[in-house]
């Protein structure tokens, strides 16, 4: 049987919700980018809509990059009109540096705020090309997307509800050993989030596969639930936040 891909699933069009002059901004970044030779992927909101299905325009376009490249990256977006955020909104410059042409930011990365994971070639080459507005682009791989924000989960922000979505909506086919590779001695929290991922979709958690339980420090459990995922989701938040919903 041939293994499905991420390539398989259906994807956004884009210009149905980013404005051509906000693209028109993004493009500037992206084209100076590419004529320094900077390799980079789109994570953040771009890549939650287009792995999970349900559209999120965040005004902001995260490029992540190898941190041998920031600097070179950092002064390519500055060359075409971005400046630096921090006088509007003092940031951590040791992961991230934050740039804003009017409304619109765009954020170069090259690891995270615990500083966790380097951005290295796999992050740049594994994900989805979409296309937008004509111009090609490659999405953080979802397997690192789920490795970025799974450390997410503070006071003032939680990005869980965005990893139940996207495992909700491509969990069949993500690369599991992959991931769980990647996280070492912190694939206990992948089991925290897959443990609430099973109690809201118990049938869907099934078709996850059944070595990964134990890997990440849960039982495996019987797929029992008189319940839907949405009739789940709503003991937690009445808002329609949790898939699988028809967005596209």
């Amino acid at each position: 049987m041939v293994q499905p891909t991420i390539e398989t699933t259906k994807q956004i069009d884009w210009e149905t919700f980013i404005s051509q002059d906000e693209w028109n901004l993004y493009k500037l970044a992206i084209d100076k980018l590419r004529e320094q030779g900077i390799r980079f992927a789109v994570g953040g909101g771009l890549a939650f809509s287009e792995y999970s299905g349900r559209v999120r325009n965040t005004k902001d376009l995260d490029l992540y990059v190898f941190p041998a490249d920031r600097e070179r990256a950092i002064q390519a977006v500055l060359n075409v009109g971005f400046e630096d955020y921090y006088d509007q909104h003092p940031y951590d410059r040791s992961w991230i540096f934050r740039s804003c042409n009017g409304p619109v930011i765009v954020d170069i990365m090259w690891t995270a705020p615990n500083h966790r994971m380097v951005v290295d070639p796999r992050w740049l080459t594994r994900g989805r090309d979409v296309e937008v507005y004509g111009t090609r682009l490659k999405m953080l791989p979802p397997e690192e997307l789920i490795w970025a924000k799974l450390f997410v989960l503070q006071r003032d922000r939680c990005d869980w509800p965005d990893l139940l979505n996207i495992v909700s909506s491509v969990g069949h086919l993500l690369d599991w050993r992959h991931l769980v590779d990647r996280l070492g001695k912190d694939v206990c929290l992948l089991g925290s989030l897959l443990s609430a991922y099973r109690w809201m979709c118990p049938e869907q958690a099934g078709v996850l596969p059944t070595w990964l339980w134990e890997r990440v420090g849960l039982r495996p459990m019987p797929i029992i639930s008189d319940e839907t995922c949405e009739q789940r989701a709503s003991v937690l938040d009445s808002r329609d936040w949790f898939g699988p919903k028809e967005t596209l």
